[in-house]
């Protein structure tokens, strides 16, 4: 799936720059903004002569939707679900009083594509989620989507009914700004000693054991 999305990135700021995308930033735990903010300085792009970078991140975001949207076969093929993870998710939903939502760097269509390329949107109301393409850091999104859930599900937002599971260290220091508690899952790029580092509640191999992952949810949003 990441070089499906690297190469959305690519046709996507060509068509809005007008360059190539020769070096593109780390993309781990970052949002579809920064990403693009940072690639403009990395390829040389010289904003005076293409219009504001701000203006520009609109137009970008919708080209690399359509980008993705035109890629969905090839995510279905070359990328798969995280192992575990549709048993996770499902465990996870029987929990009593427990809603899934998705909090992440990439846009709300593009979210949605994704998920809904391996059957997993399903599990999660992707209304009151936090998104990339807002205007927030990832540590204030964690608070926006805990305030939406809770007028939307009428339930007090106190800061042990969120914990945000994810698989970076910059996740795990976003859910302790947004004042969250944090599962983090070592299967990404940062490994099991520097999630701890960061300060994760708790640290999972992977997600295939769908028990342990629901018992540590209700444990955390439950303290």
């Amino acid at each position: 799936m990441t070089r499906v999305t690297r190469d959305a990135y690519a046709e996507a700021f060509r068509t809005v720059t007008g360059r190539p995308l020769i070096r593109l930033p780390q993309m781990a735990g970052r949002s579809e903004s920064e990403i693009f903010f940072d690639a403009l300085a990395l390829n040389g792009v010289d904003v005076s002569a293409v219009g504001p970078s701000e203006q520009l991140l609109a137009p970008f975001g919708s080209e690399l939707a359509t980008a993705l949207a035109a890629r969905r076969d090839q995510l279905r093929t070359r990328g798969q679900a995280m192992p575990g993870a549709r048993d996770a998710l499902a465990a996870v939903a029987k929990l009593d009083g427990v809603v899934q939502t998705v909090l992440t760097g990439t846009s709300k269509p593009n979210a949605l594509l994704k998920l809904r390329t391996f059957g997993l949107d399903g599990f999660f109301d992707f209304g009151i989620g936090g998104y990339g393409s807002e205007s927030y850091p990832k540590g204030a999104l964690v608070r926006v989507a805990r305030q939406r859930a809770a007028e939307r599900y009428e339930f007090t937002a106190d800061e042990h009914a969120c914990v945000y599971v994810a698989d970076s260290v910059r996740d795990v220091e976003a859910a302790r700004m947004g004042g969250s508690g944090s599962a983090a899952v070592a299967t990404g790029r940062s490994t099991t000693a520097k999630l701890r580092a960061a300060g994760a509640d708790v640290v999972l191999a992977d997600l295939t054991d769908a028990d342990l992952v629901a018992a540590e949810v209700d444990r955390l949003t439950h303290p």
